[in-house]
C-alpha cells in the first residue's frame, strides 16, 4: 500500500489543495492514450469495461474542477480536455458512446456538467465549435429518456446546468421536471428518501445535498436555490449524529465504498453561501476530522489508487456497480476548494464537535442514535431492501464495530450474523430482518415486524439502556425454528496466537475479548420447551466493513411451534480488553400480558412496551 497523503497535515486550505493533487497524481499512469477513460483496476461491474473508464474519467474531475476553481494549480488540464474532446467524437476510438435507458453513463454526465460549470475556461473554452457541439449532444442525450426515479435525477439536472453556466443549448423543461420530483422526495429536517418507497441513507448527504447544494451554486433559480440551502442547513443537527469526534463515521448501508464521501455534505456546506447562519468552525471540524481519519486507514493500493472496499480493500462488500473507479466519487468531498480563502468555511478555526445529546432519535432516517465516548451506535427499525443484505436490516451499526455482511453460503459463519437476529428452518440457511419488513422508531424504540418465512412472523423491540441495548422478541412459529442473536462483531484481525481471543460462553450468554469487548447476555424468556446456548461465531474473513477478521458472541436458540417471547442484552465496549464492570450489571425485563417492562441494570423501569405499536406493524 502506497498512501499519497501521508506526509500531508490536512490542516490548511493549501494542504487540501496538495491532496488533491497527491491523489490523483496515481491516476496518470492509468489513463488511455486518448485521455476519456481511466480505469486503475481490472476487476467487473455490472456495465462495460468502457463505462468503468469513463467512471475514472469523469468522476476525478469532482476533485480537480474544485481544485482550479477555487484557483488552485493543477497541470494536467490538456490531457483532461482531451479525454473529453475524444469522449464525445463519435468518430474517436475512445468514444464513450450514446447514453440510453438507465446506462452509468447518465451518472457520469453528472461529473461534465459539474466541471464545466466551475471551470469552463479549462473544458468549454478552448474548444473549437465541433467539439462544443460533440460535448452538447452527448450530456443532454438523457433528457427525455427513462432513468431510475431516485437521486439518479440530479445527475440529469447537473449534465443541462453545466450546459447552461456555459451558454450552451440545454432543456431548461427537463431541469425543472427532475427538480420538482427530488423535492418531493424531502421529509423533513433535511432528510430525503431515495426515491418512491427507498432507503433514507447516507445517498442524502452525499447526494441530495452535494448536488442539491451545487444546483442552487451553479442556477438562477433563486426560489427553489433558498429552499435547498435551508433544507441542507436543517439537516446539520441530524447529521453531526453519525461522527465520532475523531472523525470516524457509522458504516451503514450501501455504497460504504464511497468512504470520504461522508464527509462531502460537510464541504458542500461552503456552497451554501456566506451568510449561512452556520457555526463554521464546527462544519470545519467534522470536514477535516473526516477526511483525516480515512487518509489515516489502508485504503490505497501498491500505486496509491484507491481500492474497493470500506476501511480496508475487500470485494465482498461492494455492490454490483462498484468497479474499480468507483471510490473515487468520494472526490466530491473537495468541493470547498471552489469558495474563495476569505470564505467563512476556510477562516473560522475549527472546532470540535458541540455537546450532542446522548441519544437522539432521527425519525425520517428510522435511527435511535446512541453516542458513547469515542463510539456511536446506530439501533434501527430496519429497511425492506432484499438486494442490499445485511446493509439495513441490522438492529444496530456501530461506528467501531463496523458490520458484516453475507458471504454467499451457507452456514452460521456466512450469513452476517453480528448485530442481528438471524433465523433458520433447516440449521444452514439463514434469513435476517429483511423479509417483509415494516418498521417504526419512536420514543427512543426501533420496532419492526417480519416475516422470514410464510408460516413464522418475529415482532421486535430494540431499546438503548445506558451502554448497552435489549432486544425483546415475539416469535410467532408454525414450524421448528433454530435462531442465533448477534452482539458487536470484534475485530480479530491483529490476532496471533491461539488464546489471544478469550471467549467465554455458558448456556445464558456469550462474549468474546481482545482489545475490546462483546458481549450478548439471554433475558426473561415467556417460551417453553426452548434451548437456549452461548457461542462465538468466527465470520468469513472480509465480510466486516471495518475489520478483515471478527469474532461475534452468539445466542443460539431452537423453538417449537407456537408463540414465544424471549430477549437479549447486548453490550460493545471499545478498547476494554477486560471484562468491563457493566458486564456483572445488564438489563432485565419482564413480561406483561402484552407487553415487555425494560429496566436498567440497577432495576429501574426504562420503557414499558406494550403491544399495541407492534400490532399496528403487523396490519
Amino acid at each position: 500500500m502506497r498512501n499519497p497523503v501521508v506526509q500531508n497535515p490536512l490542516q490548511s486550505r493549501s494542504d487540501l489543495q496538495r491532496a488533491v493533487r497527491q491523489l490523483v497524481a496515481p491516476l496518470e499512469a492509468h489513463h488511455s492514450s486518448g485521455g476519456a477513460l481511466i480505469r486503475p483496476g481490472v476487476t467487473g461491474a455490472w456495465f462495460p469495461n468502457r463505462e468503468a473508464g469513463i467512471e475514472g474519467y469523469a468522476r476525478s474531475l469532482w476533485g480537480i474542477a474544485a481544485l482550479a476553481a477555487g484557483g488552485g494549480s493543477f497541470d494536467g488540464w490538456d490531457r483532461y480536455r482531451a479525454g473529453l474532446i475524444n469522449g464525445t467524437d463519435p468518430d474517436h476510438a475512445e468514444y464513450w458512446g450514446t447514453i440510453a435507458d438507465g446506462h452509468q453513463k447518465v451518472v457520469e454526465s453528472s461529473c461534465i456538467g459539474m466541471a464545466l460549470g466551475l471551470v469552463p475556461e479549462q473544458l468549454w473554452e478552448p474548444l473549437d465549435d465541433e467539439e462544443r457541439a460533440n460535448v452538447q449532444r452527448w450530456l443532454t442525450a438523457a433528457n427525455g429518456e427513462s432513468i431510475p426515479d431516485n437521486n439518479w435525477r440530479f445527475f440529469r439536472v447537473l449534465a443541462n446546468v453545466g450546459l447552461a453556466a456555459v451558454g450552451a443549448e440545454y432543456d431548461s423543461a427537463q431541469v425543472e421536471t427532475d427538480l420538482d420530483r427530488l423535492e418531493e422526495f424531502a421529509l423533513g429536517d433535511g432528510w430525503y428518501v431515495d426515491g418512491p418507497d427507498a432507503q433514507v441513507d447516507y445517498y442524502c448527504a452525499w447526494t441530495m445535498h452535494v448536488e442539491g447544494l451545487l444546483y442552487a451554486w451553479l442556477a438562477d433559480d433563486t426560489e427553489r436555490t433558498a429552499r435547498l440551502r435551508e433544507r441542507a442547513v436543517s439537516f446539520v443537527d441530524d447529521y453531526q449524529y453519525l461522527f465520532e469526534e475523531s472523525g470516524r463515521a457509522i458504516p451503514y448501508g450501501r455504497s460504504q465504498t464511497y468512504r470520504f464521501a461522508q464527509a462531502a455534505f460537510w464541504g458542500a456546506l461552503a456552497l451554501a453561501g456566506r451568510d449561512a447562519d452556520l457555526p463554521w468552525g464546527e462544519v470545519r471540524g467534522l470536514w477535516l476530522r473526516n477526511l483525516r481519519w480515512w487518509f489515516d486507514q489502508p485504503i490505497f493500493a501498491a500505486d496509491g489508487t484507491l481500492t474497493l472496499g470500506y476501511r480496508y480493500p475487500s470485494l465482498k462488500m461492494t455492490e454490483p456497480y462498484n468497479s474499480p473507479a468507483s471510490p473515487y466519487w468520494a472526490f466530491r468531498a473537495f468541493l470547498p476548494l471552489a469558495v474563495d480563502a476569505d470564505h467563512p468555511f476556510w477562516t473560522a478555526d475549527e472546532q470540535s464537535l458541540p455537546d450532542l445529546d446522548r441519544q437522539r432519535t432521527l425519525n425520517h432516517a428510522n435511527l435511535v442514535m446512541r453516542r458513547e465516548a469515542d463510539h456511536v451506535v446506530a439501533l434501527t427499525g430496519g429497511t425492506d431492501a432484499p438486494n442490499y443484505s445485511n446493509k439495513y436490516d441490522k438492529f444496530a451499526y456501530s461506528s467501531h464495530f463496523g458490520f458484516g455482511v453475507d458471504d454467499g453460503v451457507a452456514g452460521l459463519d456466512a450469513c452476517g450474523v453480528d448485530s442481528t437476529l438471524v433465523v433458520s428452518a433447516d440449521g444452514e440457511h439463514y434469513r435476517g430482518r429483511s423479509a417483509d419488513l415494516r418498521s417504526s422508531v419512536a420514543t427512543g424504540v426501533a420496532r419492526s415486524v417480519w416475516e422470514p418465512f410464510d408460516d413464522v412472523t418475529v415482532s421486535t423491540w430494540v431499546v438503548p439502556v445506558g451502554s448497552w441495548h435489549v432486544r425483546a422478541y415475539r416469535l410467532d412459529t408454525d414450524r421448528r425454528i433454530e435462531s442465533a442473536d448477534g452482539g458487536f462483531a470484534l475485530p480479530t484481525t491483529d490476532e496471533r496466537e491461539a488464546d489471544d481471543v478469550i471467549e467465554t460462553t455458558d448456556d445464558r450468554s456469550a462474549t468474546v475479548r481482545f482489545q475490546d469487548f462483546s458481549g450478548v447476555r439471554a433475558l426473561a424468556t415467556t417460551a417453553t420447551g426452548d434451548t437456549t446456548d452461548g457461542d462465538v461465531v468466527r465470520p468469513s474473513p472480509n465480510t466486516n466493513l471495518q475489520h478483515p477478521r471478527t469474532a461475534v458472541p452468539v445466542l443460539t436458540r431452537t423453538f417449537e411451534p407456537g408463540t414465544h417471547r424471549f430477549a437479549s442484552a447486548v453490550l460493545g465496549v471499545p478498547g476494554e480488553s477486560e471484562r468491563p464492570d457493566v458486564w456483572s450489571s445488564p438489563p432485565s425485563v419482564a413480561w406483561t400480558s402484552d407487553g415487555v417492562d425494560v429496566f436498567d441494570g440497577e432495576g429501574s423501569l426504562v420503557q414499558s412496551l406494550d403491544g399495541e405499536r407492534i400490532e399496528t406493524l403487523q396490519e
